[in-house]
């Protein structure tokens, strides 16, 4: 006799399990704690097997019976219904684990240890703002250039030309990442070359006229914000390093009896060495009574951080100075290269090994940190009274090394 909502809902078993049977297999186990679970009772091969198809009242009598009879079609074809969903139930699991956001997750994981904290934080975060919503679940493998587009196309389509860029870059390195793993054929962002809308860089904002320099360096020595970020300040153009490094140095990495200071260039992770003129050393020894016991140079509101990235920044932007047009923190770097070169004539391979860039050698030497060492220390010096004498404003005349 077919079974009704009511008989199932009235049902209760007793000490033992019950069976209520509905026909063509189908049957309610009801369980001794009371649970009514939906069963098709089948034979394939000549062996009775037993298929579960959900738990009532989630599973109603009548979408049990749909399910009853879509195992018995597939009967009817030859298909073992049961080994038939185990089949289903390992491709959705190697679905997921093959899905763009896993292999993502798994190519970060790989690599970001190796990058700087800062530039690894933009690109996890450009992945699960702008792509995991919409092809994380995606089989990496079943991603077309179209689908990609139109990932980008809404990022673009906010104005962050260069983040669509970026994106895309980033989607691509996972492509390849997957392919390299057998988990994908081909990189499909490699088609969309061209597609996106072309970005303008700009180059960053410098002050290189020596007489607006002498402004700029005056401007400085009256800045009345923290003692902390007055003394970034006055660091960021003497010594010239990225405004990233500047800001998160060490304590660990000063020699301040040597005058010296070691980090790992944010880029090239590659140890670096700035040489300290005497009067980066005399700012420091006097951040030290303040900033000494804890591990950052320039810490933040949370002293076991270094300080805002955009602090000098801001900084520049009380002084009065536009940072999108005048000066930023990167403008520093600029304007030494500009100066040391045109005014101070020191040879450019000198300024560039202090730059932390790496420079083509004839000779195929390896870049390493202490390439031109004894002119760099001389270089760094001769800068350090050059600006002494920009701020004060007397005459100066180039006393670098020659060039020729």
């Amino acid at each position: 006799m077919a079974l009704t909502d009511t008989t199932i809902r009235n049902a209760k078993s007793g000490e033992r399990p019950l069976k209520l049977f509905d026909g063509g297999g189908l049957f309610l186990l009801i369980a001794a704690t009371g649970g009514k679970l939906w069963r098709l009772k089948y034979r394939f091969g000549g062996k009775e097997k037993l298929l579960a198809l959900g738990v009532y009242p989630d599973v109603s009598l009548k979408k049990a019976r749909e399910r009853r009879d879509e195992a018995r079609t597939q009967l009817a074809d030859g298909i073992d219904p049961g080994a038939n969903r185990k089949a289903m139930k390992a491709s959705n699991l190697s679905r997921a684990a093959g899905s763009f956001e896993v292999i993502a997750r798994e190519w970060f994981g790989k690599f970001a240890p190796t990058w700087a904290k800062s530039h690894a934080d933009k690109i996890i975060q450009r992945l699960e703002k702008d792509v995991f919503p919409w092809l994380g679940a995606r089989p990496v493998a079943e991603i077309t250039a179209p689908e990609l587009l139109t990932v980008l196309r809404r990022v673009e389509d906010r104005g962050a030309l260069d983040t669509a860029l970026r994106v895309k870059q980033n989607c691509g390195q996972v492509f390849r990442y997957a392919v390299a793993t057998g988990r994908a054929e081909r990189d499909p962002s490699g088609d969309l070359r061209g597609a996106l809308a072309p970005v303008k860089h700009e180059n960053f904002a410098s002050i290189t006229d020596p007489a607006q320099v002498a402004e700029l360096l005056r401007a400085i020595d009256g800045f009345r914000g923290t003692f902390i970020v007055k003394c970034a300040l006055l660091l960021a153009p003497m010594l010239f390093v990225r405004p990233g490094e500047l800001r998160t140095a060490e304590w660990t990495g000063f020699d301040l009896d040597r005058g010296e200071w070691r980090y790992l260039v944010t880029k090239t992770k590659t140890e670096h060495l700035v040489p300290l003129p005497v009067q980066a050393v005399a700012i420091l020894r006097e951040l030290h009574a303040l900033t000494g016991k804890l591990p950052y140079v320039f810490p933040g509101r949370d002293r076991k951080k270094p300080m805002s990235g955009a602090a000098v920044n801001a900084a520049l932007r009380r002084l009065g100075y536009d940072t999108r047009t005048e000066i930023t923190g990167h403008g520093f770097r600029a304007m030494a290269r500009t100066i040391l070169h045109e005014e101070l004539h020191f040879k450019p391979e000198v300024i560039e090994h202090q730059l932390a860039h790496k420079v083509p050698d004839a000779l195929g030497a390896a870049y390493n940190r202490t390439r031109f060492l004894s002119e760099r220390r001389a270089m760094m010096q001769q800068w350090a009274d050059y600006l002494d004498r920009l701020k004060a404003g007397a005459q100066v005349i180039p006393i670098g090394v020659n060039a020729n």
